[in-house]
């Protein structure tokens, strides 16, 4: 992997870790949900205008947008609305990858190797870490968060079991039209839980300082972490082994911690950091690929190597 390559792709983890931290600023004036809807309307708008739709069965589409983009953001949204703060959400998140390999395992019959299951126990325990020190310092409103945003990942994992049934060539395309799928779904349930007037009231005040951060935040999570980060990510998967580019994205908590220290004066404190550590060691094992066995037959192997493609 070329130097040139290996900074974009620190590039783009630093920017899907900022990322966090504009979710925050962006939900300091709207409601989350509302906020869900927005991020995606205005990715799905252009979309449905400009970009032909990707040649995947209606139902792995419709699968990847309820997975990633309705609850996936519908738990972490409504978490960091209720105090899980922006850098430690970029690390309890990375549930997402555990969570894949277990459903994988459930639904796709996909063996888990003792190496995975070592990496996954160590992922558990260092998330188990995190939920028992939000416990002990600030009880069930700590846990709470916590537990919404590991539903969050659940859904992320959700998400990319239909992203890989799709078995698309055009991933950009697949990832942009899966913003379609989640804005009517969450304006309804902006409607029914935040109301009509919250939503009114989040639209008042948007020149002052708040509002333009909220508004700033918005369009980095649209053009910045969505459009520019997976277009560069995609890129680079379709240049490189996914085993040379995946364990680029462990650095997403690094900088979305040190983006909300830098930006929001968030403090993790150190034992969290320490589980935090555990966590991404127990990813980085579990999301190694197998070693290479020996060729199944013919008859086999295409249909195996198009799934491990997806």
């Amino acid at each position: 992997m070329p130097i040139r390559d290996r900074l974009l792709a620190v590039l783009v983890a630093v920017c899907w870790g900022v990322n966090f931290t504009a979710i925050h600023l962006s939900l300091q004036q709207f409601p989350p949900f509302l906020l869900v809807a927005l991020r995606f309307a205005l990715i799905a708008i252009p979309t449905v205008l400009l970009v032909p739709r990707p040649k995947v069965p209606l139902r792995w589409l419709l699968g990847y947008g309820i997975g990633f983009g309705v609850l996936q953001f519908v738990f972490v949204y409504w978490a960091m609305s209720i105090g899980m703060p922006a850098g430690l959400t970029s690390l309890v998140l990375q549930a997402s990858a555990p969570f894949t390999v277990i459903l994988a395992a459930v639904f796709l019959r996909e063996k888990v190797s003792a190496r995975q299951r070592a990496g996954l126990a160590l992922a558990v325990a260092g998330l188990v870490g995190i939920a028992l020190n939000r416990a002990g310092v600030q009880g069930s409103a700590g846990l709470l968060p916590v537990l919404l945003t590991l539903l969050g990942g659940l859904g992320w994992a959700f998400g990319n079991i239909s992203n890989r049934l799709a078995h698309t060539d055009e991933p950009l395309r697949l990832t942009l039209w899966m913003s379609v799928v989640p804005p009517l779904p969450m304006l309804a349930l902006s409607l029914a839980v935040e109301g009509p007037t919250a939503i009114r009231q989040s639209f008042t005040g948007l020149g002052s300082r708040t509002g333009l951060l909220a508004l700033g935040g918005l369009a980095f999570t649209v053009l910045i972490g969505t459009l520019v980060g997976s277009g560069i990510w995609s890129a680079l998967m379709s240049r490189h082994p996914s085993s040379t580019v995946a364990p680029f994205s462990m650095l997403v908590p690094v900088a979305g911690i040190a983006a909300s220290w830098l930006l929001l004066h968030e403090l993790t404190p150190a034992v969290e950091i320490a589980c935090g550590v555990v966590v991404v060691l127990g990813v980085l094992i579990a999301s190694r690929p197998p070693r290479r066995e020996a060729a199944p037959p013919a008859e086999i192997r295409a249909p195996v190597e198009a799934l491990r493609s997806s």
